[in-house]
């Protein structure tokens, strides 16, 4: 069969299926309004867009091989083997259907249903976009036999589609760089782009993904015949499985395909990782409430009919079903509404019941099929009731303690005055010495201080309850006044930025990871809405006569002593913080004019989860492996 026929609809993809909607125009003017931002976020996303419609075409069975090449200027080629963009005229516009899709915005086969059933695409924007965006573009088409070639210059044509040779495949390659007058960078991360292809490849089993970076010599493919069951295989792989196979179903209803796999671990967080139409839902939405609410509803009701959970005892919690749970929900529809901050909440309504149902059916004759493995389950999710109770017993005693001492913060902090979120930040220092001087050097007005004694529990080896029973986690808990666990309010958080500042040392990135592992597993609002930062102190104080220069990365080293020339310069190695007495740390670390902060962010959560599993986690060998992989990165190190 051809690959220009539809094989789901059997019907071809022509030019009557382009939809014009509106002009190009504005986006060189405001591209933050169609790709996001015009920093890392941004450039990247125009792969994306290029690379979502041979998606689209693979998930109407016309496509399933897409190719990414980044070249050394920093250009990159997406190409496909789908069925090539149409090249007759096209009825509203009279230029080729290729002109009119890389020229006008929203031109594209998605918009009625009828070339694409489901499609994705984050903002939907469409190659124009791209077009527009880059210095230039090429796009080759190979269809009806033919191969054609058009050319642009920041979304121009500025050539004719003309036939340049014979083919006897099918499909569209699009070669563009992206426009240095308009992005930060744009120079493309390989890694960035890596971790979402072997996304696209998990969610879309039948699609293979390669991507060759000219710039380094680095060429990877991806390709999982097992779909989700490989991601969540991918996911767990440092992790301690308590069930062997994989829960698997797909189910379709009412046009919509919902598709699940699962798998209980022995630890203690919830991992479920929600996508619709290929666009992952990091705020998640219906699909991800109905897929929630069959859960508790499936374990409870088989924990009843076989008395795993007694008559006395209370229904388990959401929480208490999920715990260890590593699970992806991947669901396509034909018209996805988004919502949220970010638009990545689904919010079609008739998707919660779909999920629900289909979840709660497959799941219960999945238990009635299983008893031993779901004893294992039901056992698991009893033990955890009993941890968040006493987690809950923890809670109300530590905060019965606060009433009964008349005070709410820990002693050791040293607030500040302000209650403006916009301007207040508390600083977790490792160690008295170091807190001594952040307290004298600080802004008494916007500044608190909050010395750690110490590195913190490792929370991914513990349970709530056990984790509420650390000293100073309670600690942490109290000053920042935002709760924990069920009870978390980032509405109560008393400071707008939270900035860790340990040691360049061995045990201050310790001590970094172990705060990062908390934030992450148990406050992962903090990240998410831009709380958590990182401070830079200097690695280096260069003095030469009465000239001094701090300097903050190995990289800069030798820059500064070139440019202060000669000799007679003196070089401190700052190991610690408590080296610097109270004015120079408020002058290198502090002093919001002067100082260095790195904000925690989350790009890739699946990615995150793999660190912290790897560094935290009970696997000794893929943390040694980790540290073996990355210690050629490392310039520098305390011993």
């Amino acid at each position: 069969m051809s690959n220009e026929i539809d094989k789901k609809n059997n019907r071809h993809y022509t030019a009557d299926e382009i939809q014009v909607l509106e002009g190009l125009d504005p986006v060189r003017k405001r591209p933050g309004m169609y790709i996001g931002s015009t920093g890392p976020k941004g450039l990247h996303h125009l792969v994306y867009e290029v690379v979502d419609n041979g998606i689209d075409e693979a998930l109407a069975g016309i496509c399933d091989t897409i190719n990414v090449t980044i070249y050394e200027d920093n250009s990159v080629s997406v190409e496909d083997n789908g069925s090539g963009i149409p090249v007759e005229t096209h009825p509203q516009t009279g230029k080729s259907t290729v002109e009119t899709v890389l020229t006008i915005l929203h031109a594209g086969g998605k918009f009625d249903g009828s070339a694409y059933k489901v499609s994705g695409g984050l903002h939907g924007v469409g190659v124009s976009v791209v077009n527009a965006l880059s210095e230039w573009l090429e796009v080759r088409v190979k269809r009806n036999n033919k191969e054609y070639m058009q050319k642009f210059e920041r979304g121009i044509a500025v050539s004719e589609l003309e036939v340049v040779g014979e083919s006897t495949r099918t499909g569209t390659t699009v070669t563009f760089k992206p426009d240095s007058e308009i992005f930060e960078s744009i120079s493309l991360s390989s890694e960035t782009l890596e971790n979402r292809f072997r996304e696209m490849a998990f969610l879309n089993k039948a699609v293979r993904l390669t991507i060759e970076d000219k710039r380094v010599g680095k060429k990877k493919e991806f390709y999982y015949e097992g779909g989700i069951k490989s991601f969540v295989e991918y996911i767990n792989k440092n992790k301690n499985p308590i069930q062997k196979d994989i829960i698997y179903f797909e189910a379709e209803k009412d046009g919509a395909v919902v598709e699940l796999a699962m798998q209980y671990t022995d630890g203690y967080s919830e991992n479920i990782f929600t996508f619709a139409n290929n666009i992952n839902t990091i705020e998640g939405g219906t699909h991800l409430s109905g897929l929630r609410t069959a859960l508790t509803r499936v374990m409870n009701d088989y924990g009843r009919k076989y008395n795993i959970l007694k008559d006395k005892e209370d229904n388990l919690s959401g929480d208490d079903v999920r715990e260890g749970l590593t699970g992806i929900l991947s669901v396509k529809l034909g018209e996805p509404q988004f919502e949220g901050q970010t638009k990545t909440k689904l919010g079609n309504s008739e998707m919660r019941g779909i999920v629900e149902s289909a979840t709660y059916e497959y799941l219960n004759n999945f238990l009635e099929e299983n008893p031993k493995l779901a004893k294992t389950i039901l056992d698991k999710a009893v033990s955890s009731q009993r941890a968040r109770n006493a987690a809950r017993k923890a809670r109300e005693l530590t905060r019965r303690k606060s009433i009964l001492d008349n005070t709410t913060l820990p002693g050791k902090l040293s607030d500040c005055q302000s209650n403006d979120m916009d301007i207040t930040e508390i600083y977790l220092v490792e160690g008295d010495s170091a807190g001594g001087s952040a307290k004298q050097g600080r802004s008494r007005e916007f500044q608190a201080i909050l010395p750690l004694k110490g590195k913190i529990l490792n929370v991914e080896k513990a349970r709530l309850d056990r984790i509420l029973n650390s000293d100073e986690i309670k600690t942490l808990i109290t000053a920042f006044g935002a709760g924990i666990g069920e009870e978390f309010d980032i509405e109560k958080l008393r400071y707008g930025k939270i900035i860790i500042m340990t040691d360049a040392d061995v045990d201050g990135a310790h001590i970094r990871t172990l705060l990062l592992t908390f934030f992450f597993r148990y406050m992962r609002e903090l990240i998410d809405n831009g709380h958590i930062y990182i401070a830079q102190p200097p690695l280096y104080k260069v003095t030469k006569g009465r000239a001094e220069e701090y300097i903050y990365s190995e990289e800069n080293l030798n820059p500064a002593l070139k440019k202060l020339g000669g000799k007679g310069y003196s070089i401190q190695r700052y190991k610690g913080l408590g080296e610097m007495n109270p004015e120079q740390l408020w002058d290198t670390t502090m002093d919001p004019e002067n100082r260095i902060l790195l904000k925690a962010n989350i790009e890739d959560a699946v990615a995150a989860d793999d660190i912290f599993t790897t560094l935290m986690g009970e696997k000794v060998q893929p943390r040694r492996e980790f540290i073996q992989e990355n210690s050629k990165f490392v310039k520098n190190l305390d011993i």
